[in-house]
């Protein structure tokens, strides 16, 4: 049987149609079931193997939009296209499908590489994580502010996700019994046979109907209660600034954990192995603080199963591995301690005992502890417990080794690892990048898709005119694209002669959007006083979300489209300068940014972003980087030397040296122009609709015990300079051999090279 016929049979079977007559919802699902059914032997081959595996608990699960790149792993996606287009169908109808934003940034993004990358280099490793109705959530801009509205990405249709009812699990807390529903998904790899899983819970009421409370007129009780299991897989990251919130965040990591637990097992037991061996036969890696509750959970249930303490800790620090994302305080959990005694009251005495045989261990020594201050400390618990301990790139785990962690490491130094963090390149070039893949491939053939580092070979074309000019033409046809998407979706239109300058990632204080922004009031005043020259026309682009109860974060996404409006609007600057904030930014807006930038903006204070990924995903599409010796850009810095890419800014030692006696003044009075960019915040220069936020960001860097915290005005001269010499190079000869050794010496950052560090250094699966 043809493709073709196979589409029809699939659309006839689910819709009683042909494929011509379905509409866009109707063709998702019929293709994305031909790919599932494409690799069922594969994935009921993996999923029923003996062979030791490890699972991948994480909060997070950024997979974004899947269609495309199931079709491409599965090896099916040109002949679907070649299908489709005998029927009178464009593929990329599929842009109207939404991203299933199952993640908050970077984290689950990299959860989501993490996956596909180990299916592609046939590593066992599922995944474990939540099935949220509601994704983070849909960002418009209501006079220049974040508006958040619900994203209802099932509404689309779940066609990669399987339900398995009769492998449902209940958790308990003091308060409740919630099921735990499994959905599975297919975590297809690139010319691979092993198909692993991503298991998400959907919680639900154990009875979701009681005739008899109806009967007797008690049914709002009932739903009530109901109510408050689907609360718990309803949204990703409740607001927890209030007690409600914190609460429904214990009840989703504590129902994620103790599901994923209970569900192994059932599944370890029906096997027959001693439960001293289940080191030999699972792993499991917890992606950040969310599942570390995974511990005493684990031990929890081993005592029940009749094992002693001591017995249940020996298995567990043979089984757990913690990886380390963040070095900022309020985001290494603490949970406290009541709260935990009251709704998970015996995974609380667990956690206990921990802490007793902790301080056994050391001897009583105050410095370690994981309870403290009525406080559960949940990084101290992990790195107590697990086998390895890991950072995400050289610099960040060599922070949590001097400082983070300092009497962790000189407790157990040999815990501690380094894996340098990764992103899939059939995603992040194969596939956003047709182009330029094409470009490449026909130099050295396509081997590079799966072995990344094979791109060196393309280093000594470097100065090869031909391939510049095919460099220079594919990246050209990228911008004319994201130019029409953004005229599309935002309603400006961007000159492809422009650069693009391009800062997209989470907004938080210490990513700096405020001093980029800052940097392009600073180039508009320079420009209109003639103080600034020879300044070539440039598109400012900025994508974020902010988490909706951070109110400094969400006064800078205010300020960057006030200053756009200023910028858009200013007759004088039509030909020189743009300022855009995409809105709604998401995995599927990033594949068209990566591709399209000039410039990489990773501009971070050194030493708080422990790594980053979207300045990897800029790199392997050939993107300078514009940025501080931060997280990997150091490492990028390193491969592809530092004399193409742009760093500025104070090292990691210049911060901790600088911030003993840090006055941010000093810096205005250096420079009569940011002092005037900086009070235009408050002179009634700018328009924050009488909401006080440009007041707000005016008193955060001049004044109190945090003034200027991540040093925006320390660094800005050093990134003013940076950033007007990208400017004055872009497009000559040197910029393109810059962008072409980018792309060459990528190889380090694919997912794939992470998976292999992590299964050499951690894991040790077959």
């Amino acid at each position: 049987m043809n493709l073709n016929d196979k589409i029809n049979d699939i659309a006839a079977m689910l819709y009683g149609k042909s494929i011509k007559e379905c509409d866009t919802k109707e063709l998702y699902n019929v293709c994305s079931k031909l790919a599932v059914m494409n690799v069922s032997k594969d994935w009921d081959a993996t999923r029923n193997s003996e062979m030791k595996k490890c699972g991948y608990i994480s909060a997070e699960f950024l997979i974004g939009r899947l269609i495309y790149a199931n079709l491409y792993n599965a090896g099916l996606l040109e002949d679907v296209k070649k299908a489709l287009k005998s029927n009178g169908i464009d593929i990329n109808v599929f842009e109207e499908v939404e991203d299933a934003a199952l993640g908050n940034g970077g984290l689950g993004r990299l959860a989501a590489c993490f996956l596909e990358s180990a299916a592609t280099v046939e590593v066992p490793l599922d995944g474990y994580g939540l099935r949220y109705h509601f994704g983070l959530f849909k960002q418009s801009f209501l006079n220049g502010f974040q508006n958040e509205e619900a994203d209802d990405w099932l509404k689309w249709g779940d066609p990669f996700s399987v339900c398995r009812d009769s492998e449902s699990q209940i958790v308990e807390f003091a308060d409740m019994k919630v099921l735990a529903v499994p959905y599975d998904m297919p975590v297809i790899g690139y010319d691979s046979k092993v198909v692993n899983t991503l298991r998400l819970w959907e919680a639900r009421p154990v009875e979701s109907f009681d005739f008899k409370l109806f009967d007797d007129m008690k049914g709002v009780e009932k739903a009530i209660s109901n109510n408050k299991a689907y609360e718990i897989t309803n949204v990703l990251y409740p607001n927890d600034n209030t007690l409600e919130g914190k609460i429904l965040r214990l009840r989703q990591e504590y129902f994620m954990v103790s599901a994923t637990m209970q569900d192994f097992l059932a599944k370890y037991k029906k096997k027959g192995y001693p439960f001293s061996e289940i080191s030999e036969h699972q792993i499991f890696q917890l992606n950040d603080t969310h599942p570390v509750l995974a511990i005493p959970e684990l031990i929890r249930l081993l005592i029940l199963e009749g094992l002693s303490f001591e017995e249940a800790l020996v298995i567990a620090r043979k089984t757990f591995n913690f990886t380390n994302h963040t070095i900022m305080g309020e985001a290494l959990e603490r949970w406290n301690s009541d709260l935990l005694y009251k709704y998970i009251p015996e995974v609380y005495k667990v956690i206990v005992m921990l802490e007793e045989s902790l301080r056994k261990e050391v001897k009583f020594d105050a410095k370690y502890y994981i309870i403290n201050n009525q406080e559960v400390h949940m990084a101290n618990l992990a790195i107590y417990v697990s086998s390895r301990v890991n950072g995400v790139a050289k610099i960040h785990t060599d922070i949590l080794k001097n400082d983070t962690f300092k009497k962790w490491y000189m407790l157990y130094p040999d815990k501690f690892v380094n894996v340098t963090n990764g992103v899939t390149p059939r995603r992040w070039l194969a596939l956003n990048n047709e182009a330029l893949s094409k470009e490449i491939t026909k130099l050295i053939g396509n081997g590079w898709v799966k072995h990344l580092d094979k791109l060196d070979e393309i280093d000594s074309y470097a100065n090869n005119k031909a391939f510049k000019e095919s460099f220079k033409k594919c990246r050209a046809k990228n911008k004319e694209l994201l130019s029409d998407y953004i005229y599309k979706h935002e309603g400006i239109r961007i000159p492809t002669n422009f650069i693009f300058d391009i800062q997209i990632k989470r907004l938080h204080e210490y990513k700096r959007q405020l001093m980029n922004a800052l940097s392009i009031l600073y180039i508009y005043a320079g420009l209109k006083k003639g103080v600034i020259t020879n300044f070539k026309p440039t598109a400012f682009i900025f994508g974020a979300k902010s988490a909706p109860g951070y109110y400094m974060a969400k006064c800078i996404i205010k300020l960057i489209n006030t200053i756009a409006d200023l910028v858009n609007n200013d007759p004088e600057m039509d030909k020189l300068m743009k300022v855009v904030f995409v809105s709604n930014y998401n995995v599927s807006y990033a594949e068209r940014l990566v591709c399209a930038a000039d410039f990489s903006e990773q501009i971070s204070m050194a030493g708080m972003e422990a790594s980053g990924t979207g300045n990897m995903k800029f790199m392997i599409n050939g993107t300078p980087t514009l940025g501080t010796l931060d997280g990997a850009n150091v490492e990028i810095a390193q491969e592809a030397g530092r004399e193409n890419n742009y760093i500025f800014g104070l090292t990691v030692g210049e911060v901790n040296e600088l911030k003993k006696n840090y006055n941010p003044r000093k810096y205005l009075e250096m420079d009569p122009l940011l002092n005037e960019v900086v009070e235009s915040l408050v002179d009634g220069s700018l328009d924050d609709n009488g909401s006080g936020a440009f007041k707000a960001i005016y008193h955060s860097l001049l004044d109190g015990d945090r003034a200027d915290y991540y040093l925006c005005l320390a660094d800005f001269a050093s990134y003013i300079e940076a950033k007007l010499l990208a400017n004055n190079e872009y497009g000559t000869d040197k910029y393109y051999t810059m962008c072409i050794h980018n792309t060459a010496k990528s190889g380090k950052f694919s997912s794939d090279r992470s998976i292999n560090d992590y299964n050499e250094r951690i894991w040790h699966l077959k």
